[in-house]
C-alpha cells in the first residue's frame, strides 16, 4: 500500500476514534435508574382492560397520610437512597446526605451537581393516588406506596420541573423532554396497574395515544 494512503487511513482512524471519544464525553453519564417498567406492549394490553372511572375527591387528603421518607438502612431514608441510585459518583456523609455527585434529570435533560436542585418525584403523585383509590387504603399501605423502590414509582428530577407537574396525570402533564415520554407512560401504567389504582377517561386516552407511538 502506498505510504500516502496508509497515512490517510491512519489519520481517518484517529479522527473516528476522537469523534467516538468526544461523543462519550458529551453524552449523559451512565447511571442507575428506577426499576425497568413494563413494556409498551404490556402497557397497551393492560390499558385495553381498563374501564375509566371519574376521579374521586381530594377531601380529607394530606401528604401526612402517606408517611415518607422511610428508613431504608442505617441512617439512609428513601429519598437519600434514590439520590444515590439515580446519580453518578454520589458521595454521602455520615448522615447519608448526598454531599457531591452528578444527576441527570430525565424529565428535562438537565444535569445537576447539588442534591438540593433535585426532587424525588412520585411517578403517580400522592394526591392522584388518593383520588384514584388510595383514600380507602390503610396508612401502612399508603406508606409502602410512597416509598416504593421496587416499582418505577420514584425518580430524581429537576425540582422546579417536578413542581410544575404537581399532582397532574399524563392527560394534563408530560415531561418536557419528549424522548422520555414513552418511558414515562410505561412507568405510570406499571405503577397504577400494580397498586390497583383507577384511571379517568382523559388520563387513559392520553396514555393510549402516547403508547401507540412507542
Amino acid at each position: 500500500m502506498p505510504a500516502i494512503y496508509a497515512r490517510r487511513i491512519g489519520v481517518f482512524a484517529s479522527a473516528v476514534a476522537l469523534a467516538s471519544l468526544t461523543s462519550l464525553v458529551n453524552a449523559p453519564s451512565a447511571q442507575a435508574a428506577p426499576p425497568s417498567p413494563i413494556s409498551a406492549a404490556a402497557a397497551r394490553s393492560y390499558l385495553a382492560t381498563v374501564t375509566p372511572r371519574a376521579e374521586g375527591s381530594t377531601s380529607g387528603y394530606s401528604r401526612d397520610l402517606f408517611p415518607h421518607w422511610s428508613t431504608v438502612s442505617g441512617t439512609c431514608n428513601t429519598r437519600e437512597t434514590v439520590l444515590k441510585r439515580d446519580g453518578v459518583n454520589v458521595v454521602q456523609d455520615s448522615a447519608c446526605a448526598a454531599v457531591s455527585g452528578s444527576w441527570y434529570s430525565e424529565y428535562d435533560g438537565a444535569t445537576w451537581t447539588a442534591a438540593s436542585d433535585l426532587d424525588i418525584d412520585h411517578m403517580v403523585p400522592l394526591a392522584e393516588a388518593w383520588r384514584s383509590g388510595a383514600s380507602s387504603w390503610t396508612t401502612s399501605k399508603r406508606q409502602q406506596f410512597a416509598n416504593d423502590l421496587t416499582r418505577p414509582q420514584l425518580i430524581a428530577v429537576t425540582d422546579n420541573v417536578n413542581q410544575a407537574k404537581g399532582d397532574l396525570d399524563p392527560g394534563k402533564w408530560l415531561p418536557p423532554r419528549t424522548a422520555y415520554r414513552c418511558t414515562y407512560a410505561r412507568m405510570w401504567v406499571h405503577v397504577k396497574q400494580y397498586w390497583g389504582l383507577s384511571m379517568d377517561s382523559g388520563e387513559k386516552t392520553a396514555l393510549v395515544n402516547l403508547l401507540n407511538g412507542c
